[in-house]
């Protein structure tokens, strides 16, 4: 049985494939939309980007993302080629045609083109997360569960304390280890604590940091806007995630990404309402509901 999937995050876009427990999701993720309500209006305007400029790298990439986020995963991967043919040395847009290439799967759970994608990327950067993440769940998928673990351990090691994805890579590793019988207790207690609430990124406001997934370069990148934009980009992704749980709400990952965010914006009042939608809709789960809660500091929790 394959790696359990790990939030594919903007902020809380989850992706769960229950027949296919082996097509894990994505670690970092980049940071998009910045505060633009309609994701269609985006994808329109990056495809006049690239329309107009068909060298535009950058333009590639980020049309990618807004098809990746629109669940049109196909539309993604020719995106990224796109990126990738245009700017081969960069790292960040081959780990993000592989990940859209394993979305964008309907059978195989890692196709060649997103293994090949995952193995450039980490001979140009070895330290790309996406890529070393998928690596791991490659050796998942071939029963080398020891042998992901011992990866993704590692990449862990490499997490920056309080990175939005290290709490999701710790449970993957808790839950590969539980369902193949290999006891990762006290490895996972030797790497770091996890932290749950991010830290601040340098120059960026409370709200930008709390967005789970980006790369450092996207970091960088967000850290360069005004706080106004980062803000604004911020409620956007809630709320996009808020609107997906109302469509989806026995999504457990994403009402504890919405309490999250919302605790780290300070929205105290609404993390408590979140709190009590996801009890609500998942009775069955209302205890690790309110240990997450708890964790967080939600009130009533």
């Amino acid at each position: 049985m394959g790696a359990v999937g790990i939030a594919a995050i903007s902020i809380g876009y989850r992706v769960s494939q229950a027949p296919e427990e082996t097509k894990a999701a994505a670690l970092p993720l980049p940071l998009a939309n910045r505060g633009m309500p309609d994701p269609e209006a985006e994808i329109r305007a990056l495809q006049d980007r690239v329309g107009a400029n068909p060298n535009d790298a950058e333009g590639w990439q980020r049309l990618g993302w807004a098809y990746f986020e629109s669940g049109r995963h196909a539309d993604a991967v020719r995106a990224y080629r796109h990126a990738t043919k245009l700017a081969p040395g960069n790292a960040t847009f081959w780990s993000s045609l592989g990940e859209a290439a394993v979305m964008a799967s309907e059978h195989d759970p890692m196709p060649k083109e997103a293994a090949d994608a995952f193995d450039r990327a980490v001979t140009i950067d070895p330290k790309d997360p996406r890529a070393r993440y998928f690596q791991a769940v490659r050796k998942d998928l071939a029963k080398d569960h020891e042998g992901a673990i011992r990866d993704w351990l590692a990449l862990l090691g490499d997490t920056p304390p309080g990175a939005p994805w290290e709490a999701d890579l710790r449970r993957t590793i808790e839950q590969v280890g539980k369902i193949n019988g290999i006891d990762v207790a006290g490895r996972l207690a030797a790497v770091k604590p996890s932290a749950p609430h991010p830290p601040m990124g340098v120059g960026m406001s409370v709200a930008a940091a709390a967005i789970p997934g980006p790369s450092r370069e996207q970091m960088q990148a967000a850290a360069q806007l005004p706080k106004g934009q980062q803000d604004a980009m911020v409620e956007g992704m809630v709320a996009r995630l808020e609107a997906r749980l109302k469509a989806d709400p026995g999504n457990v990952d994403g009402w504890i990404m919405l309490m999250r965010s919302r605790m780290t914006l300070g929205e105290t009042g609404k993390a408590a309402a979140a709190y009590a939608q996801a009890r609500a809709a998942n009775p069955a789960q209302a205890g690790r509901i309110r240990d997450e809660a708890r964790i967080l500091g939600v009130p009533g929790a």
